[in-house]
């Protein structure tokens, strides 16, 4: 069976959505094609016994997401839908959760850290580093930005926060990226997330868009003029394909990419999340909803997620929901361990931050992403900016990796610069 499109999305992720979404406003024919089936990708929400659990990202930044704010400005969804989180965020260490990390209090309380290195966190915050041109920074790795500091700079802040948030080992991984993270949305007061759950602006997007779940696309073949996507005995022919997926599943789809277009490709390597969430009976004792663990705390388990205080929505009253983030040292082995094991494992380790977990829980939810987040490895980096620059074709990109960047926001702004080079290259045509 043959099909015509006039522009096709690969992945209805928050990439593909917003791709399709500025390509429909500009009055073209988009079709979305999404191997799962559900929409949003990394940014999804499960609905189960009154329980809103965020499967990937878990909030947004008041600041910094502009593209973001805009896309949901189209889409009517205003701030009182994503209120603030108004909790602070901490460190474990010593016995005890420090808060105020990623935060100006941070500077007076500690936040784990020692007078020396309160003094060094005060030089990080104040830098001004570029979201869009990560790669301005250089390509030295996370472990190497922090070695000038006082080395709790980089066991109680980047090591944990990079680790708990990325997935990242901070010796492979680029500090540019991070850095330009941190700089672009500031303080975690300004952070929020959605009253009716992570995939609120994904489900949004869908509503508005022709997407059709359960297609998997085993191939694609670039032309001159026009695109294949090959998926079992169908056939479609797109003027324009945006493969909006990650860059491990784009070498493996896309049959023919340009010998200029490989290299970065090939250096943009995911690293994978395991993540699980522990539906209780019960809502434990927290002073902050999340709390990032050192790697002296703990290498099975960097993050733990109180999403009960996050959002009090998140679970029927009364209830708690814990989500708990696997350490990376982990969370490879853990892709094909039994969801039993995963849950067990993980709870047992987190039963030393927060006392009676494993008693409290009534049921548990396991989610994996073998491709998590993006890398950003200095090779990634250096290949960034002369990828970006790279002239308009029939095949292009969207998701976080384009940017370098592991956040939703590069994934929404990936989305609207393929779009608009998709257009750029429409109107050359018709010159």
């Amino acid at each position: 069976m043959s099909t015509d499109v006039d522009v096709a999305v690969v992945g209805a992720g928050i990439a593909g959505l917003t791709a399709a979404h500025e390509l429909r406003k500009a009055g073209r024919e988009v079709h979305v094609l999404e191997a799962g089936n559900r929409v949003g990708g990394r940014m999804a929400t499960v609905r189960r016994d009154g329980f809103l659990i965020d499967s990937g990202a878990e909030q947004v930044s008041g600041r910094g997401y502009d593209a973001t704010w805009a896309v949901l400005a189209d889409l009517g969804i205003g701030a009182a839908e994503l209120p603030r989180i108004g909790r602070r965020i901490g460190v474990w260490r010593d016995g005890r959760v420090r808060p105020g990390l990623v935060h100006p209090l941070g500077l007076l309380t500690g936040a784990g850290l020692s007078v020396r290195a309160r003094l060094d966190l005060g030089d990080v915050l104040r830098g001004r580093h570029d979201f869009d041109r990560p790669e301005a920074f250089g390509t030295a790795t996370v472990a190497e930005f922090a070695a000038r500091y006082h080395p709790d700079v980089l066991d109680y802040l980047c090591r944990p926060v990079v680790s708990g948030f990325f997935g990242w080992d901070p010796e492979k991984s680029s500090a540019g990226p991070f850095l330009g993270l941190l700089s672009a949305i500031g303080p975690s007061s300004a952070w929020r997330t959605y009253r009716d759950g992570m995939d609120t602006m994904a489900r949004a997007l869908a509503d508005r868009l022709d997407v059709s779940l359960s297609f998997r696309a085993d191939e694609v073949i670039g032309g001159t003029r026009s695109a294949r996507i090959y998926s079992g005995s169908t056939e479609i022919r797109a003027r324009s394909v945006v493969l909006a997926v990650p860059a491990p599943v784009v070498r493996q789809v896309y049959v023919n990419p340009p010998a200029h277009e490989t290299p970065f490709l090939e250096a943009s390597t995911y690293v994978p999340m395991v993540k699980v969430h522990l539906m209780l009976d019960r809502r434990p004792a927290a002073g902050v909803y999340l709390v990032v663990l050192p790697a002296v705390a703990s290498r099975t388990v960097s993050t733990i997620v109180f999403d009960h205080l996050k959002h009090p929505d998140r679970a029927p009253r009364g209830r708690g929901l814990v989500t708990l983030v696997a350490h990376p040292s982990v969370a490879a082995r853990l892709l094909d361990t039994s969801d039993a094991e995963v849950a067990d494992l993980l709870a047992t380790a987190a039963e030393e931050f927060v006392p009676g977990l494993r008693s409290a829980v009534v049921r548990a939810v396991v989610h994996r992403f073998r491709d998590g987040l993006p890398e950003a490895t200095p090779g990634a980096v250096a290949l960034r900016a002369h990828f970006a620059a790279r002239a308009g074709g029939v095949v292009e990109y969207a998701g976080d990796w384009v940017g370098v960047m592991p956040c939703s926001e590069a994934a929404v702004r990936s989305g609207r610069r393929a779009a608009a080079r998709v257009l750029a290259v429409s109107r050359k045509e018709h010159v």
